[in-house]
């Protein structure tokens, strides 16, 4: 199941994407009979999404049978439901960031095997720790901003981010995964001058709308093996990151373990595993992002997630 976050008229509603690409808009099921039992959702959280995500597993029955039951084209009940804004095309919504308001975003540094070897780095002991700030969270079409003067290397990293589904805290491995609601794509865009003129990461990490995030939530029950997906960053049609998740020194069972060992982890909380081999800060000459670029992170099974890059004066 793909799990969507989306504005329609002026206003955020969660959606459920289906494979033909038409979205269901959960707020507009009262508008029509659905034979699928109550999917009410409580608010638990001032985000929505983790609201949704906290109380899946005892929505999934219903939402299995709404799956169940959505009407063929060409009749009159999908046309009631297309009437009723329950049933609506992508072209009718705009994407924002699946998580809007996560308590965390947990970053790792160094955990791609060929991304060490492209900086002539030792492959840490133990995971690298370091966070991305909330502020930085945009979705997918919106505009990475920075300020001409404020930095003048900005990278991209295409990483594979894990949404965290129940509260936690000394998850051991095994149990990882009970823990886990699903998968996106992430951005963990990097002012390096920032980022390394400071000694530590985050500010550099951090700048608003350094984290694009989507385009949507995939569940974990549709990605068996995060292990093995392909991970792309493409920069004006040119592949410049093109690699696996088969890649990662520490798999997620051992990161989830490992960060939750001195802090609780929380439902809507994002994980940012890491990024492959081909950032611009790697290569020779270095490449930084521009005015103008269009960068994409491309994630087997999740989708495209899509930014524009904007340096205004």
């Amino acid at each position: 199941m793909k799990l969507a976050n989306f504005t329609l008229k002026n206003q955020n509603h969660l959606g459920i994407l289906l494979k033909n690409g038409e979205i269901i808009c959960l707020e507009n099921l009262n508008r029509i009979n659905v034979n699928a039992g109550p999917i009410a959702i409580f608010t638990v959280h001032y985000d929505p999404m983790i609201s949704l995500i906290s109380q899946l597993p005892q929505l999934q029955d219903s939402i299995n049978g709404l799956l169940e039951n959505i009407p063929q084209s060409r009749t009159k009940e999908y046309d009631n439901w297309r009437s009723n804004s329950v049933l609506l095309r992508q072209s009718e919504v705009r994407f924002l960031s699946p998580i809007l308001k996560p308590s965390k975003i947990i970053a790792i540094g160094l955990n791609y095997m060929d991304h060490c070897r492209e900086t002539g780095t030792r492959p840490p002991e133990d995971p690298i720790v370091f966070t991305k700030f909330p502020n930085a969270i945009i979705g997918t079409g919106e505009h990475i901003r920075w300020k001409n003067g404020v930095t003048s290397k900005v990278d991209y990293e295409a990483e594979l981010g894990v949404i965290i589904g129940k509260r936690g805290r000394e998850i051991s491995a095994e149990k990882a995964f009970d823990h886990i609601v699903g998968y996106t794509a992430l951005n963990d865009v990097s002012a390096r001058d920032i980022q390394l003129g400071d000694g530590q990461w985050v500010r550099g990490k951090s700048l608003d709308t350094f984290c694009p995030i989507g385009p949507v939530i995939v569940t974990k029950d549709e990605i068996p093996d995060p292990h093995n997906l392909k991970i792309q960053c493409i920069v004006n049609e040119q592949k410049m990151q093109d690699s696996s998740t088969s890649e990662m020194i520490f798999k997620i069972p051992r990161l989830v373990e490992f960060i939750s060992r001195t802090i609780t982890l929380e439902a809507g909380d994002i994980i940012a595993t890491g990024t492959p081999h081909g950032v611009g800060m790697g290569r020779k000459p270095e490449k930084y992002l521009q005015h103008g670029d269009t960068v994409k992170v491309v994630i087997e099974k999740i989708g495209i997630l899509e930014n524009k890059i904007e340096v205004y004066e």
